[in-house]
């Protein structure tokens, strides 16, 4: 049995598509169809493009008719409602009546696009419209085309077809959110704030809930068995075969046995298939007489505390943590799960956003240190160039970066990384076998455990993305998008020396911006950067996650994205058009978190 196979029981959210018509009898037979057109237009442009986070087409459904008034509006949504539609995109070809087609759901993201065309102007409508939504406080992202359409096109120019996929993006992604789970297992980590689960941060802006397992609760499942043995002798082989162990980093005074190293492989095993279990559940413990364990907590993302309760005397979290935070383990190719080190549960939350918009794996990672330039040849000997000539920053930390994060998958001979989907299994085997998987060092976890060593490869653009919660202010969302990096391998090794060398190694760089206060040089970057923590993601998607915070009414305080590429619903433009920042800021105050 594959224990993936009953992740999404409940099925996915959908996109409803609302056609509007004007009610008048003539010109609601002239546009009727024309209208359905544009719908079906743009629910091909959405299957062909947004995938489910199995990788299944997400599914669009589309009104049965046209909306023209109120009674149609209502059971539209009672349609919508009973289908589990989770995001909505008004169509409309011409003028229609505002107060009698709109939709009033505040926790629904919603978009109008209205046909950019003067003879049936649906453009007047799309204004009356978000007017009238702005007007009773619910906003609404406007997509507007820039270029005048004849009426008979009905076909979506690239702006608009942009515009539609973003915000279907990250509509997708809030929606995925909702009614879902974070598990804590354990609790705050070394002192840690960002391990402080805040409910009132996923209640009232995810929409999730939160569960709480202490970590006893994995040692006696380890200890009573509660867990398919079948398939752990499975994974046991698989890491046999797959997970070279590398050099010991420690004397040969506390080195442990080759015995005990071999009962850490088991014991970490173990811990990956319970942590698993304690989020999705598990049908195969059923069988076996554990119906309750069985269930699971509903989780898309949780966090592991580890330190130091666990790992003075236990394996570290490592190994769960970069196998379940990988595409692929023993049962083959499948979407990662969201695991954060040491509890942090804004950068679990932070992997999962960035997830849901990139449908790929993340990496975790301290944000370690800026390098200068000039520190780098002071060490080294080497005057960094390229992309590095203005220094870089070591992304590292000891074990949920995900094995994707090598960079061997590949795309058009560039180091990437694919959706579940896309990866083949050569490029699984070329991933593990970049790992070396290093003996902790014992000061630091004296139960010992595995951690990854890998360096990713350079050239892959990246974003970088971290939530934090800020007092008198709540959720705030910072990024910075750039690309990884290589270094000579002599620079590399005497860099990745001076820190913890059996750790996955990120050598980063932002994408600089002229006279920006915060991305003039890297070390503003830095220096800037609200946490210890970071979650990076493949891939430029910086404005889908800021397209995304402001459905959420998350403000976003650190950015490296072009004002064309950022989209926001139309009333953050009456908040302020010269400074977009600050209008950010004003906009989620004055609307507050999506779930109130």
């Amino acid at each position: 049995m594959n224990p993936n196979s009953h992740r999404y029981e409940g099925g996915f959210p959908k996109i409803g598509i609302r056609p509007i018509v004007d009610r008048r009898k003539l010109v609601k037979a002239a546009l009727a169809e024309s209208t359905m057109n544009l719908a079906r237009e743009a629910a091909a442009e959405i299957t062909a493009v947004l995938r489910n986070p199995d990788g299944s087409p997400v599914e669009v459904v589309i009104f049965e008719s046209c909306i023209s008034g109120m009674t149609e509006a209502a059971t539209c949504a009672e349609q919508f409602r009973k289908e589990g539609v989770g995001v909505l995109v008004s169509v409309s070809s011409g003028w229609c009546y505002p107060l009698e087609t709109m939709e009033m759901d505040p926790t629904l993201p919603h978009a109008v696009w209205g046909f950019n065309g003067t003879e049936r102007p649906g453009a007047v409508y799309l204004a009356a419209l978000h007017a009238a939504h702005n007007q009773k406080g619910l906003p609404i992202f406007k997509i507007y085309g820039r270029h005048i359409q004849d009426q008979h096109e009905g076909k979506l120019p690239q702006d608009v077809r942009d515009q539609l996929i973003r915000f279907t993006r990250a509509g997708m992604a809030a929606a995925l959110l909702r009614g879902k789970s974070y598990l804590s297992i354990g609790s705050v980590s070394m002192g840690i704030a960002g391990c402080i689960v805040d409910e009132n941060f996923y209640q009232r802006y995810l929409g999730m809930r939160n569960a709480y397992v202490d970590m006893t609760e994995v040692r006696r499942r380890m200890e009573k068995h509660i867990y398919d043995e079948q398939e752990f002798q499975k994974a046991m082989a698989w890491a046999a075969l797959h997970c070279k162990e590398g050099p010991d980093p420690n004397p040969e005074s506390v080195q442990i046995s080759p015995e005990s190293k071999l009962k850490n492989w088991e014991t970490s095993i173990r811990m990956t298939m319970i942590v698993r279990d304690l989020m999705i559940g598990n049908p195969r413990l059923a069988e076996k007489g554990y119906e309750e364990e069985a269930y699971g907590y509903n989780a898309i993302a949780s966090g592991f505390q580890g330190q130091r309760e666990w790992t003075d005397h236990l394996p570290s979290a490592d190994v769960l943590e970069a196998v379940l935070c990988s595409s692929f383990d023993w049962n083959g190719i499948r979407e990662p799960y969201m695991i954060a080190t040491e509890n942090d549960n804004l950068n679990a939350i932070t992997m999962l956003l960035n997830h849901y918009v990139s449908y790929t794996a993340q990496i975790f990672a301290d944000v370690r240190a800026y390098w200068s330039p000039e520190a780098v040849e002071r060490v080294t000997g080497w005057r960094a160039d390229g992309m590095a000539a203005s220094g870089f920053i070591h992304l590292i930390n000891s074990g949920p970066a995900a094995l994707d994060g090598t960079g061997e998958q590949q795309r058009d001979g560039q180091p990437v990384m694919k959706p579940h989907w896309e990866i083949k299994e050569h490029e699984v085997q070329a991933c593990l076998d970049a790992v070396s998987w290093r003996p902790t060092y014992m000061d630091q976890f004296a139960g010992g455990g595995y951690s990854t060593d890998y360096t990713s490869r350079g050239g892959m653009p990246v974003t970088m993305a971290r939530i934090n919660l800020i007092s008198g202010l709540g959720p705030v969302l910072q990024l910075a998008e750039g690309y990884t990096i290589d270094l000579p391998e002599a620079v590399h090794e005497q860099l990745d020396l001076r820190t913890t060398p059996t750790w996955p190694t990120t050598w980063f760089v932002p994408r600089l911006v002229a006279d920006d206060p915060v991305f003039g040089d890297v070390y503003t970057v830095m220096e800037a950067w609200g946490s210890n923590h970071c979650a990076v993601s493949y891939g430029h998607i910086g404005e889908d996650l800021i397209t995304l915070a402001s459905m959420l009414r998350i403000p976003v305080n650190m950015h490296n994205i072009e004002t064309s590429r950022i989209f926001r619903p139309s009333a953050w433009s009456a908040f302020g058009t010269k400074d977009l920042e600050a209008a950010d800021y004003r906009a989620c105050a004055a609307y507050g978190p999506l779930y109130g």
